[in-house]
């Protein structure tokens, strides 16, 4: 049986009161799978779906679900099922999940699934536990499956970030793995003998004198190069009107 999940009181937010701002650059573009008609324009859509659920600008090979972009370009599955697969795909489980706390992805996913920021702590505490007795594909499907997805992205609108007002993107200030994951990184890349012990790995080292080799020029041979023969052929005569010789 499984923990239901713990209320919250939302907090107001940009997204939950009605704006009167002129459109412009920051202003969301909304993906509808509606706008594109054929196969090849969906690839539009698709890297949309990719920037947002995986936040990089550059997509490797590595990491495209072929699968599920082929069949989106079927309409075999919805643009929700689609940003279900990129989800739960191996490529943002090594991306993603391996690199985050559980109270960190409740912050990324609904920043990337919602468009919106946690409302406040007890919402991650109350997902974080969804993740804790589902694991992330429960915690995924509760997402997708909420009324608030169904309501702003419905089936066929690849979620955005909601009402961006003033503020920086989402991709800008969460980037794809906390600060915590960041400086265990950048600690396991000082091993032995390197920058940190390098008082100790400079007076180690054993300094060589130079020796110098004193060299006496009466002792050196010069070869003779003077030519035996002499050499055959027309005398090149040098035309003192022209600038190169003349034959």
């Amino acid at each position: 049986m499984s923990i239901p999940l713990l209320d919250y009181k939302p907090s107001s937010q940009n997204q939950r009161v009605p704006g009167y701002e002129v459109p412009n650059e920051d202003t969301p573009r909304p993906y509808r799978i509606e706008d594109y008609a054929f196969g090849g324009e969906v690839q539009e859509l698709i890297w949309a779906a990719y920037r947002q659920v995986f936040s990089e600008h550059v997509i490797l090979k590595f990491y495209r679900q072929g699968n599920l972009e082929s069949q989106l370009k079927n309409k075999a599955i919805t643009v929700r099922d689609f940003i279900r697969g990129l989800a739960k795909s191996e490529a943002f489980q090594s991306l993603v999940i391996k690199t985050n706390s559980n109270y960190r992805l409740v912050e990324l996913a609904l920043k990337r699934f919602l468009g919106r920021a946690p409302y406040n702590k007890d919402e991650e505490i109350s997902w974080s536990i969804k993740i804790a007795t589902l694991g992330w594909g429960g915690f995924i499907d509760a997402l997708l499956d909420s009324e608030e997805y169904q309501t702003n992205f419905g089936e066929n609108i690849v979620p955005y970030q909601r009402r961006r007002y003033k503020d920086r993107p989402f991709n800008l200030v969460t980037p794809r793995y906390g600060n915590y994951w960041r400086d265990k990184l950048e600690s396991e890349r000082y091993k032995t003998g390197d920058i940190k012990n390098f008082l100790e790995l400079a007076s180690s080292i054993e300094i060589k004198t130079l020796v110098y080799t004193t060299v006496n020029t009466a002792n050196i041979t010069i070869p003779d190069t003077t030519r035996e023969t002499k050499p055959k052929g027309i005398p090149v005569s040098i035309n003192t009107s022209a600038n190169f010789p003349v034959r």
